[in-house]
C-alpha cells in the first residue's frame, strides 16, 4: 500500500477536533441542502421572470411577491456562506485521506463532491460580486455564468445526498457540545441575515451594516443602481417626444402632453434582483390610457417598452399583456410628488407592480403595442 506524503499526514493530524462527527455533518449538509433549495428556487423564478420561456406568465398580483421571493433568494444566499464554511471545517480531515480514490465508486463520490464545493463557491462568489455591483471582478457574463452553475450545484447536492442518506439515517445523536456548534453557526448565519436584510425589510435598515444598499440613500429617497450619466442619457430637453404605437395608430406625446392626461398615484415598490427594495409613491399616466389612445386596451397584446439610453442589456423590456392593462402599472412623471430625478428615469419611467427592478424601465421614449 502506498503511504501518504508526511505532509499530508501532518495536516491532518494539525486540523483534528473532537467536536466532528458524522451527525453534525449531517445536520449542517441538511441546513445548508435547505438554504440551497431556497435560494436555487428563487433564483430560477427570478431568471425565468427576466427571460421568461414561452409557457411562463408572471402575474402583476400580489404587489409584494417579486420583492419577497427575490429578498429571500439574497437573504439565503449569503446565509449559506457561514454554512458552507461550517460544513467544510466538519469534513476538513477528509479532504486529506489516503489513497484519494479507494474504487471508481468512491472515485465518483468524491468528484461529485469537488464538483459540488466548486459550483457552491462559485455560486456564493459571484453572486456576492453581483449584489455589491462589482462587475470589473467578473470577466464572464454574470447572468449565464450563475444560472447554468446553479443547475450543477443543484444537481450536484441531489447526487451528494442521495450518497449520504444511510450515514445521516445511521449517525448517533449530536452531544452538547456539537449542539453548540450547531448553535454558533446557526446564529452567524442569523447575524448575516440581520445584517444586511435591512436593504428590503425597512425597519431593520439600521442594524444592517453590512447592506450594499439601503432603502432611503439616494437621490429623492431612493437607492439607484445606474445613473444617467452611467447609462449615457444625455439631458432631455423640449424637444422629447414619447412614441406610443398600436394597431388604431401612433402617437407622440411632449413631456406636457403627458401632465395634461389623467393622472394617477400607486404605492409600489422597487425590487432589485441585487436584494434591496424601496416603496415609494409614483404619480404618471396609466400605461391603459396611452395603450387606448392607440387602439390596444382591449387587446391580449404585450408591450415593448422602449428606453431612451443607446444600449445595455436592459435597455427595453417587455410588458406583458394583463400587467400592461393592470390599473396600477403607470409611466411614472413623479416621485413622492415631485418631477423625478435624472437618475431616477426623468422625463418618465416604468413602474408596475410585481416587476424586477432591471425590468422597470427608465428614461422611457417608446411603447410599441406587439404583435401575437
Amino acid at each position: 500500500m502506498v503511504r501518504p506524503p508526511d505532509a499530508l499526514t501532518a495536516l491532518s493530524r494539525r486540523f483534528t477536533s473532537p467536536l466532528r462527527s458524522p451527525r453534525l455533518t449531517a445536520h449542517l449538509g441538511l441546513w445548508l441542502a435547505a438554504a440551497f433549495t431556497v435560494c436555487f428556487a428563487t433564483g430560477l423564478l427570478s431568471h425565468a421572470i427576466q427571460h421568461p420561456p414561452g409557457w411562463f406568465h408572471w402575474p402583476a398580483r400580489p404587489v409584494q411577491l417579486y420583492r419577497i421571493t427575490q429578498g429571500l433568494h439574497i437573504a439565503t444566499g449569503l446565509a449559506c456562506f457561514p454554512l458552507l464554511t461550517a460544513k467544510v471545517w466538519s469534513v476538513f480531515p477528509k479532504l486529506f485521506a489516503w489513497p484519494p480514490a479507494r474504487s471508481v465508486p468512491h472515485a465518483l463520490e468524491r468528484g461529485a463532491v469537488a464538483l459540488l464545493s466548486g459550483a457552491a463557491l462559485f455560486e456564493l462568489v459571484t453572486g456576492l460580486l453581483n449584489i455589491a455591483y462589482w462587475y470589473s471582478l467578473m470577466p464572464f457574463g454574470f447572468v449565464g455564468a450563475h444560472y447554468w452553475t446553479a443547475w450543477l450545484l443543484i444537481g450536484a447536492m441531489l447526487m451528494h445526498l442521495a450518497a449520504k442518506l444511510p450515514v445521516i439515517q445511521a449517525a448517533p445523536p449530536a452531544d452538547r457540545s456539537r449542539r453548540n456548534v450547531l448553535a454558533l453557526v446557526g446564529a452567524a448565519a442569523g447575524v448575516i441575515t440581520v445584517a444586511t436584510v435591512g436593504q428590503t425589510v425597512r425597519p431593520l435598515r439600521r442594524l444592517s451594516v453590512l447592506a450594499p444598499r439601503l432603502p432611503d440613500v439616494g437621490p429623492q429617497g431612493l437607492p439607484v443602481n445606474k445613473t444617467a450619466a452611467a447609462a449615457g442619457v444625455a439631458t432631455v430637453d423640449a424637444s422629447y417626444r414619447l412614441q406610443v404605437s398600436g394597431p388604431g395608430g401612433r402617437h407622440a406625446f411632449s413631456l406636457a402632453d403627458l401632465e395634461a392626461l389623467p393622472q394617477h398615484t400607486a404605492t409600489l415598490p422597487i425590487a432589485c434582483v441585487e436584494g434591496w427594495s424601496a416603496t415609494a409613491e409614483w404619480t404618471g399616466v396609466r400605461v391603459v390610457d396611452l395603450l387606448r389612445l392607440v387602439g390596444a386596451a382591449d387587446l391580449d397584446l404585450p408591450v415593448a417598452v422602449e428606453s431612451l439610453q443607446p444600449a445595455g442589456a436592459y435597455r427595453t423590456s417587455t410588458l406583458e399583456a394583463g400587467p400592461a392593462r393592470d390599473p396600477l402599472t403607470l409611466l411614472a412623471l413623479r416621485v413622492g410628488g415631485a418631477p423625478l430625478h435624472p437618475d431616477h428615469g426623468y422625463p418618465c419611467r416604468l413602474i408596475a407592480p410585481n416587476r424586477p427592478g432591471v425590468l422597470q424601465t427608465k428614461w422611457v421614449g417608446a411603447l410599441t403595442v406587439l404583435s401575437a
